[in-house]
């Protein structure tokens, strides 16, 4: 009798779990009751930044394409993040679902919220906006202490990587997400951080939309030191040499021609940091063979 009374009145001593209230990257308040055990992700940095903080163990669905670390892979599917099978995501009976503003339609988390979800918006536009996204995915999964070291460790590797390169003579870089039709990205983007933390200038950071299409002819006119691509995998895509046959090309004389594969670089994760790397090594030979000393 004394033990369950002992019991009874330290489990009343118990604080109650705390109410999460959270604002997402669109603007809006997300109110979780208490942290989120059961996560689905319906987008693959999404996947790779619950990792980074931590609350992997908490995923328990994601799309295609969650693939890093080794332990996404093993993760139920729930479509791809433009086509989510949303029958799969409310079996799952998630206590959160995490979106990506750009990847998913917005018709798809309005459904979920009708249900009773709780959905959170993710877009991350900058590097700080990354580390941010760790340490907020850490207080909504319980793994503060996991997701704070992440983040620590993301902006020191940033930080090193601007004192290294931000103050370096500015290289014009031309992004090419894709040849038919021809993209690129402007200077809203997360990518185009990632050129100004090297000391690269974006060609169309001007234009208004985050991944505008553009013309061959504004390319040329926009006169780039260096064309990077990524293409979708890990070869170097065809189109990136067809830029040969501008022979005045800046780029194409100085032979500044660069590939980098997607995943280190279109990803927004603490990957991202990698690409990083390439590119600004990339821009610094840009330099060196222009004598931009």
């Amino acid at each position: 009798m004394k033990k369950a009374l002992f019991l009874l009145f330290a489990a009343l001593a118990l604080p109650a779990a705390a109410e999460l209230r959270l604002t997402d990257d669109a603007g809006r308040t997300v109110v979780l009751a208490t942290s989120a055990q059961r996560i689905v992700s319906l987008a693959p940095h999404v996947t790779e930044l619950l990792f980074a903080a931590g609350a992997g163990g908490k995923v328990v669905g994601a799309t295609q394409y969650s693939d890093y670390p080794e332990a996404a892979k093993t993760i139920p599917r729930v479509g791809g993040y433009t086509s989510v099978d949303m029958e799969a995501v409310v079996a799952l009976k998630p206590d959160l679902v995490i979106v990506w503003k750009s990847g998913n339609r917005n018709q798809q988390y309005d459904k979920l919220e009708k249900l009773g979800i709780p959905v959170f918006v993710n877009e991350p536009r900058s590097l700080d906006d990354v580390a941010r996204a760790i340490e907020t995915f850490g207080r909504i999964a319980a793994t503060p202490r996991e997701a704070d070291e992440s983040a620590r460790a993301f902006r020191a590797r940033r930080d090193a990587l601007a004192k290294q390169y931000a103050a370096r003579p500015p290289v014009a870089v031309f992004y090419q997400i894709w040849n038919k039709p021809l993209m690129t990205i402007n200077g809203q983007h997360l990518i185009s951080d990632v050129m100004a933390l090297c000391g690269g200038r974006n060609v169309f950071a001007g234009l208004p939309i985050l991944a505008p299409t553009v013309t061959e002819e504004a390319v040329l006119a926009a006169a780039p030191d260096v064309i990077v691509a990524s293409g979708m995998g890990e070869s170097r895509p065809e189109w990136l040499d067809a830029w040969r046959r501008w022979s005045a090309l800046p780029a194409v004389k100085g032979d500044n021609l660069y590939f980098i594969p997607p995943e280190i670089l279109q990803r927004h994760t603490p990957r991202i940091l990698d690409g990083a790397q390439k590119l600004c090594e990339q821009l610094e030979q840009a330099r060196q063979k222009a004598g931009r000393k």
